[in-house]
């Protein structure tokens, strides 16, 4: 199953004119009830889907815009405009040398970061901002809640093509398109979410092995020289209420100051990592990104996007305006 965000699922539901809002949100729970809570909301939204005979994806071989790409789904082609293009970092994994790359590409429905591996990194040479692209015979993988385009070795892009026109292009999301919430009034699946607090209890990273290419995690039995992966949580207290905040890979690193090679050092035991703590300790921090459920332990959780500082100057001026 493509992993569709329940909003999104609802929305085509609704769409579709088979059911209103309320009649979906009774439907939903009561097919949780019927299968006796062994179902999420998600999946329950899917069986009404399927039962209702609504398609939530598209089945067709040609060009999809950015919005309706999910992750899970094999072998797309989409098109879009490059907004951003980052530095080539290179890479050397347990004696295994190895570069990537990604881009920001956009068309008026979305945007979605391309991630380009080793040989393929080659191919974005001759790219530059502004330039349009399309990509076939792409993969969509999930990374830390949002999605990523994989050419994998089957995919291709071609840059320019004759008669490829994007007029608009929906931009990445900036700072001001995040809203300021307050702890204790979040609700689950709010998105582009601003918080701001203090730290006040900080847990050791949790390490774990992946793919070096695709970084989902390892099969059983998988024959392949993995790569190595962490994430860390902390508790942000702003006052009126406190949440557990999750930094995956990327973030952690931004959110300590830290390279891979630095995190690695942590990683039996976390020996040293005391000190990182309680350094962070009393830190406040700005953090952007999404509330989810963490339907094990039954509280919300806030999978971070985007870290830095508090600005003083900055949160008095907010307070002022």
């Amino acid at each position: 199953m493509y992993k569709i965000p329940l909003d999104e699922v609802k929305e085509k539901i609704i769409t579709a004119g088979s059911i209103n809002s309320n009649e979906l949100d009774q439907k939903i729970h009561a097919k949780i009830n019927e299968l006796s809570g062994l179902v999420s909301e998600e999946g329950a939204a899917h069986i009404i889907a399927n039962e209702l005979g609504i398609n939530l994806t598209s089945s067709s071989q040609e060009r999809m815009k950015i919005r309706e790409l999910y992750s899970g789904m094999r072998s797309v082609s989409t098109a879009g405009k490059v907004l951003k293009k980052f530095e080539v970092r290179e890479f050397n994994k347990n004696g295994r040398a190895g570069k990537v790359c990604s881009i920001i590409i956009g068309d008026e429905t979305e945007t979605v970061r391309v991630v380009f591996w080793n040989d393929q990194v080659e191919s974005l040479s001759g790219i530059k901002e502004q330039d349009l692209i399309v990509l076939k015979d792409a993969y969509v993988k999930d990374n830390n809640g949002g999605k990523e385009l994989h050419l994998g070795d089957r995919g291709s892009m071609e840059i320019n093509p004759a008669g490829l026109v994007i007029a608009a292009v929906r931009e990445p999301l900036a700072q001001k398109d995040y809203a300021r919430k307050e702890i204790g009034k979040l609700q689950t699946d709010e998105q582009n979410v601003e918080l701001m607090g203090t730290v006040v209890q900080v847990f050791d990273p949790r390490f774990f092995l992946v793919h070096p290419e695709t970084g989902r995690k390892l099969r059983d039995g998988e024959n392949i020289q993995p790569a190595l992966s962490y994430v860390m949580n902390l508790v942000l207290d702003d006052g009126t209420g406190n949440i557990r905040c999750v930094f995956w890979k990327n973030q952690a690193n931004h959110l300590l100051a830290k390279s891979e090679e630095e995190m690695a050092q942590f990683k039996d035991g976390a020996v040293g990592f005391d000190d990182v703590k309680t350094e962070l300790l009393g830190e406040q921090l700005k953090l952007r990104g999404r509330v989810k459920k963490n339907d094990m332990f039954e509280r919300l959780e806030f999978n971070v996007q985007f870290v830095e500082k508090a600005d003083p100057k900055e949160e008095l001026a907010r307070i002022e305006k």
